[in-house]
């Protein structure tokens, strides 16, 4: 669903992405670590098409990804470290608006279904978010990314900034997405959550993967430790 082919971004003689070789398939969780720099940000940029590689290819099942282009971006989901939301909706007027503007219609009971789906309480459902928190936001935006259909979705440092129960639960609504055949990838600081989560794990360093795992062959621990000797 999710592939980078020798993918690059150059900045005059600085790269801030060099030859990334990746691929994320259905039902796959790929979580990225590394130092702010080492190239997460900038990979997720590219997948979303805001900016053009300078080398290489992004292709989103099996479609090539081109800046400004809509034939990749209907297949896909984002979820940033803050959720850009409207305050002064409530969730339900939130979810409708971004799920029209993706092409899709749902009646007031399928919107709720889709918010408790990702365990937004009914007290919540018709409340401006403005009085959200974080992690509540995070829910309103993965209902988005499930009302939309996407079958890739991308995240980019979607725990930072939640308490523990906040990340237990957003851990367990990925991995339910995970279940449902998403591709996913996530760009992430959080060692201990990547094991957690991930069906893969990959380490970044000045702009190139330097190393690649399956979750399933390495504990916490010992990934913390190649993390640190890594950077």
């Amino acid at each position: 669903m999710l592939q980078a082919i020798s993918l690059s971004k150059q900045y005059q003689s600085s790269y801030a992405l060099k030859e990334l070789n990746l691929q994320v398939n259905a039902g796959e969780i790929c979580c990225l670590l590394g130092q702010n720099g080492a190239g997460k940000t900038t990979t997720i940029n590219l997948f979303l098409g805001f900016m053009a590689p300078t080398s290489g290819k992004a292709l989103i099942n099996g479609q090539e990804v081109v800046p400004g282009a809509a034939a990749t971006r209907k297949h896909v989901a984002y979820i940033p470290e803050v959720v850009m939301l409207y305050g002064h909706l409530t969730a339900i007027d939130n979810l409708d608006y971004f799920s029209r503007l993706a092409g899709f219609r749902y009646d007031t009971i399928r919107l709720s279904e889709l918010l408790a789906q990702c365990g937004l309480h009914p007290d919540k459902h018709r409340q401006p978010l403005k009085g959200f928190s974080k992690g509540m936001r995070q829910k309103v935006g993965i209902a988005i990314a499930l009302a939309k259909n996407a079958a890739v979705i991308l995240m980019d440092e979607p725990t930072s900034g939640l308490d523990p129960r906040a990340t237990d639960e957003f851990t367990g609504l990925v991995k339910e997405l995970g279940q449902q055949g998403k591709a996913i990838l996530m760009a992430t600081h959080d060692i201990f959550n990547a094991v957690n989560i991930g069906t893969h794990i990959g380490i970044m360093k000045q702009g190139q993967l330097v190393h690649t795992m399956q979750a399933g062959d390495i504990n916490a621990n010992d990934l913390q430790q190649l993390y640190l000797q890594t950077i």
